[in-house]
């Protein structure tokens, strides 16, 4: 039996999530500016005070280079957003970078300001997708010699949801570090966040490939040498893991949504599953689901602009007990599904 089939079968049993997607999927997509025009994927999402659904988009202006931009949206019901800004909130033009990237951004609410995670590049690179795999990527041609061009992961921070001061970049420039999402609250009084070192790979690291790690700061610039959290273990997440949306904290640990990625060379398929940290010690897993809960099913989620087959998740704010899985899909468009959050802390335990 497909590892597809056992998920289903459970849910005939009542014993996994009633995983919903929502019928108008998907529910932004790219177009009108031209910052914009080509993709819109991988973005961040809360619920504020207000009720409101805040959107943070990764949007894509060309694939060659692939040059990226993050824009604003609102929703009043999580599934029908308008923009809020006709010009990005963040750019690669705020880095004094504009052959360069901005990407996948996170954003929590802590203490009343929000904080944003995300990914920037000086040159972008070149994207050839070929409609059937992983595209073919190449170094910008203007790359001067010598410079590091990998990606790292920056923190911004805002008082207004729109305006962000860019604190500085917090990875290595020696490395690809990415996915790096911050807890939505300190954690014994210091500042918690996920991230995925690409060069911690080894016996010296305890991995054998790109794993999920968690470290801690207390001004948010310096941050501690990270420990391992979690590694891949089953086949659907044989190539590597990383977390999607920031943490969610609940009475019986730290929900953490995360992808993984399965195949051979360029093609590849990206699934989504689910665990628990502990709440005082997150770099402890007390569950973890040995399946994936989500997987590319739909039209739109196994074929797209850029990589297909892929089903993203990085956002899961909670509103009235209901989890709202925002996702990319295949690099091309955001797509909604929804869960009761009961059902997802019991999935991520293994119960």
């Amino acid at each position: 039996m497909s590892a597809t089939m056992s998920v289903k079968k459970s849910w005939e049993k009542g014993n996994a999530m009633r995983l919903r997607r929502y019928e108008g999927n998907p529910v932004v997509t790219a177009g009108t500016h031209d910052w914009r025009r080509v993709t819109t994927f991988n973005p961040a999402v809360i619920v504020d005070d207000d009720g409101i659904f805040y959107m943070w988009e990764r949007a894509c202006e060309s694939l060659a280079p692939l040059i990226c931009h993050v824009g604003l949206l609102r929703s009043e019901d999580g599934r029908h957003f308008e923009l809020m800004s006709d010009e990005p909130v963040l750019s690669p033009h705020d880095f004094g970078t504009p052959k360069g990237t901005v990407e996948d951004p996170r954003v929590v609410k802590i203490d009343g300001r929000y904080y944003m995670t995300f990914v920037q590049r000086d040159f972008a690179a070149i994207c050839r997708p070929d409609g059937v795999g992983i595209p073919d990527y190449c170094e910008a041609p203007d790359v001067p010699e010598g410079k590091l061009n990998n990606y790292r992961s920056g923190i911004a921070v805002s008082d207004d949801l729109k305006t962000w001061e860019v604190l500085g970049l917090i990875t290595p420039p020696e490395m690809h570090d990415r996915d790096c999402v911050m807890f939505p609250e300190k954690v014994n009084g210091r500042y918690a966040m996920l991230r995925r070192p690409e060069g911690y790979i080894g016996a010296d690291y305890g991995c054998e490939r790109p794993s999920v790690w968690l470290t801690y700061s207390d001004d948010l610039l310096t941050w501690d040498e990270p420990v391992l959290v979690a590694q891949p273990e089953q086949p659907w997440e044989a190539c590597k893991i990383g977390s999607g949306p920031p943490p969610v904290p609940t009475d019986d640990g730290w929900l953490v949504v995360y992808h993984g990625v399965a195949g051979v060379k360029r093609r590849v398929t990206y699934r989504v599953g689910a665990m628990l940290l502990d709440r005082d010690d997150p770099s402890k897993v007390i569950g973890r689901a040995t399946d994936f809960f989500m997987e590319p099913e739909l039209y739109y989620e196994r074929f797209g602009l850029i990589t297909p087959n892929v089903v993203f998740p990085t956002a899961t704010p909670v509103k009235d007990g209901e989890v709202y899985i925002y996702y990319g899909c295949s690099d091309t468009c955001i797509s909604l599904a929804t869960a009761p959050l009961s059902d997802m802390i019991a999935y991520a335990s293994g119960k």
